[in-house]
């Protein structure tokens, strides 16, 4: 099965592309979609969604695990990302791919089996769980490989999580 994960951002947008067979992974792809802040917002959105509308064409994933946002005390800055946010789940939903969603809580459970690890044990944990040579970087690279994994961990139980069907 091919999982594509996300760790939504405005700036930052990590991704990680996984083919879990059995009880094994095998990386396809990682990466990150950036955007300059000096660019016009509605230009960053395009600039995500066109992105990740070629990388599921590419890797026509089966499933999408995207990780839910955390709460942020700055206000303007949680509605930029909710809306970046928005489109990726729109680019997957165009593309006809089941959507996923898990908290951090949940990502973190899945890769460490402790909801309250910190960022370094979750990246130590995908370097060594998808048997890479070094951590991804930036983090949010990590994150989208994290989130990946969770939902390949969590595909007996996925009834237990927020399918995003609308």
């Amino acid at each position: 099965m091919i999982i594509f994960g996300i760790d939504p951002g405005l700036a930052i947008s990590g991704y990680g592309v996984l083919n879990y067979i059995g009880n094994k992974f095998e990386v396809i792809d990682y990466g990150a979609i950036i955007t300059e802040s000096g660019e016009e917002f509605p230009r960053r959105l395009k600039i995500i969604y066109d992105s990740y509308m070629e990388l599921f064409k590419l890797y026509k994933p089966e499933a999408v695990a995207i990780e839910e946002l955390f709460y942020n005390k700055n206000v303007k800055t949680a509605i930029a990302i909710a809306e970046a946010r928005g489109v990726h789940l729109l680019a997957a939903e165009n593309s006809g791919i089941p959507l996923y969603e898990y908290t951090p809580l949940q990502i973190k459970q899945g890769i460490v089996g402790y909801g309250r690890a910190e960022k370094k044990q979750i990246q130590e944990m995908v370097k060594v769980i998808l048997h890479l040579d070094t951590i991804p970087k930036p983090d949010d690279v990590a994150d989208g490989l994290a989130a990946a994994i969770c939902h390949a961990h969590s595909l007996k139980y996925a009834d237990n999580f927020k399918i995003l069907k609308y």
